[in-house]
């Protein structure tokens, strides 16, 4: 379990975090969820259910995401996985039009540091 584990971050409704996804099994801490601590330099807090169109944008600004990875623990991703994204990667995708939808009950309250709810909450596969 990462640091702090699971149930002890929040997510950005100040709640506790819901798991992203187990399989593939995604986090910084491949536990599931979007948890974060000081060795997360990339801010992987986004659940992100991820699109072609994104997967794309990804590669072609450096980071191919589709691309299995066996060494890092990474099964390569396809269309409609959930993914424990950076958020400035998301960021920079919404900017671009790239963005994917996201859940912001699994989405880590320490992606607000990067990215404002408003800016989330369009794309928030979560809200009613």
């Amino acid at each position: 379990m990462g640091e702090g584990g699971s149930n002890r971050q929040l997510n950005v409704l100040g709640e506790p975090l819901e798991l992203c996804c187990s399989d593939p099994m995604t986090g910084f801490y491949r536990d599931g969820y979007c948890n974060t601590g000081p060795m997360d330099m990339g801010t992987h807090t986004v659940c992100a259910q991820m699109t072609d169109k994104f997967l794309e944008f990804s590669a072609w600004a450096g980071n191919d995401l589709s691309t299995p990875r066996p060494e890092y623990d990474f099964p390569g991703l396809k269309d409609l996985d959930r993914w424990c994204l950076c958020a400035r990667r998301w960021l920079e995708a919404e900017q671009a039009g790239y963005a994917p939808s996201l859940w912001l009950k699994r989405t880590n309250i320490k992606t607000l540091s990067i990215i404002p709810i408003e800016t989330l909450k369009p794309y928030a596969l979560d809200l009613n």
